[in-house]
């Protein structure tokens, strides 16, 4: 007579569907990319800048979420190392991603996109904890103790090791590229101390941009940008006589549009053409005076934009994605900088301007002034000479002794204001 079947084991409730997934690791890996895809759309498409529309985000929306939903794809199919490495990498992108969101909610300035940029960090926390998890439960608990210890010392170098590689090329320049394209100035403008004009300036790409204007008491204005950044500065003009526009880049403070600084020239050329149709400005007296970033564009946007006839660039050093290296760091460098370009490329729907090298000695014979400080920021001790032996005449180069970036009428004052103003009387008035 045979033996009836041995019963079932059963070690607890069996998870079936739609719960077991959701308990699983993979399920949780899908359920946190889905909220760091959810900021994304949520960013792009269903709450975007004032100004801008969906179809303006293709790339920035569409890229992202299409790597999210691949990602979530193919986990499950992975070993649990790639698993655990892809889980730590998206966990850290996606605290990069929610980032300018706790930013905005810090400084009191949150919009209703920012709420789900905290979603996004929650989810890269979690994914960020899941990675060493997935890895724990993957060790191999057979072998010596000596070779089972020597394994597991083996296999976290060679983790350190591939962790650092993705951090440095993969993490860092995408978080990066995401916080210069997302994150700008906040908060009021400082106040220049004179009466102003609050005036709009409307761009090729029909963006309207929030300014403020001092009229010109001798028929000669300056932009002056980003306008924010140079208060100091901006008074120092009007002490002496010429109008000021300071403006409002895309995307900061009131003005509309994404910050896309790479799109910076388009708002300094309708700045150019707003002060050319000023009562009080003479067209062949309009000059500009760029500040760190707003000093590079506004380098790029004088060699197309013939209205500025005299430049004041202070603290220009590498655009996004440049550096100036040899040998084996310029080979190290290479795929950051490839990373860092294409990231910031997707992210601000918009391709890298020329190198300002390039581009420069376009300027001429219009003249240009160069301040630097030195060690500066950004390589501006580098990058000043190499501007200015590309530029071509008339042009000026100034070393502000003891400066920080930025900060020659601070520890100069005097003498800040006697070159300026002599460079741009010189250009604009003595004619």
């Amino acid at each position: 007579m045979s033996a009836p079947p041995a019963a079932a084991r059963v070690d607890g409730p069996t998870r079936t569907g739609a719960g077991a997934f959701v308990r699983s690791e993979p399920g949780v890996v899908v359920i946190a990319l889905a909220a760091i895809a959810l900021h994304v759309v949520d960013d792009n498409y269903l709450r975007p800048q004032p100004g801008t529309s969906a179809g303006d985000h293709l790339a920035s929306g569409l890229v992202p979420v299409g790597i999210l939903v691949a990602v979530a794809a193919l986990y499950p199919h992975l070993r649990a190392g790639l698993r655990a490495a892809t889980a730590m990498t998206f966990g850290a992108l996606g605290l990069a991603i929610g980032f300018p969101g706790a930013y905005h909610l810090l400084h009191g300035e949150a919009s209703g996109v920012d709420y789900t940029g905290l979603l996004s960090i929650l989810a890269g926390l979690v994914l960020l904890a899941l990675g060493p998890v997935t890895l724990w439960k993957a060790r191999r608990p057979g072998g010596s103790r000596r070779r089972r210890y020597g394994r597991r010392a083996l296999e976290a170098a060679v983790g350190v090791l591939a962790g650092l590689a993705l951090l440095a090329f993969v993490v860092f320049p995408i978080a990066f590229s995401y916080g210069y394209t997302h994150v700008g100035r906040i908060g009021p403008p400082p106040e220049i101390g004179v009466p102003y004009e609050t005036v709009t300036v409307r761009t090729s790409d029909s963006l309207d941009l929030v300014g403020r204007y001092v009229p010109s008491r001798n028929r000669a204005a300056i932009v002056v940008y980003p306008g924010a950044s140079a208060v100091r500065e901006a008074r120092m003009l009007v002490d002496n006589g010429y109008g000021v526009l300071l403006l409002d880049p895309r995307g900061q403070g009131r003005s509309e549009g994404d910050l896309v600084r790479w799109a910076g020239d388009r708002d300094l050329a309708a700045a150019a053409a707003y002060l050319e149709r000023r009562p009080d400005v003479d067209p062949d007296r309009i000059g500009g005076l760029g500040s760190s970033v707003g000093g590079e564009i506004l380098l790029v946007a004088a060699a197309r934009v013939p209205a500025f006839r005299a430049v004041v660039s202070e603290g220009a050093g590498f655009p996004l994605g440049e550096a100036d290296l040899t040998g084996v760091e310029r080979v190290l460098a290479a795929p950051l900088k490839v990373a860092m370009t294409a990231a910031a490329t997707v992210f601000s729907n918009h391709g890298p301007p020329a190198p300002i090298v390039d581009r420069i000695a376009e300027i001429a014979p219009r003249p240009v002034l160069l301040v630097y400080a030195d060690p500066g920021q950004g390589g501006e001790a580098v990058r000043q000479p190499k501007y200015f032996a590309a530029a071509g005449e008339p042009k000026e180069i100034w070393l502000v002794p003891g400066a920080d970036h930025t900060g020659g009428i601070d520890v100069e004052p005097a003498e800040y204001e006697r070159r300026v103003i002599a460079f741009l009387d010189a250009a604009l008035l003595d004619r």
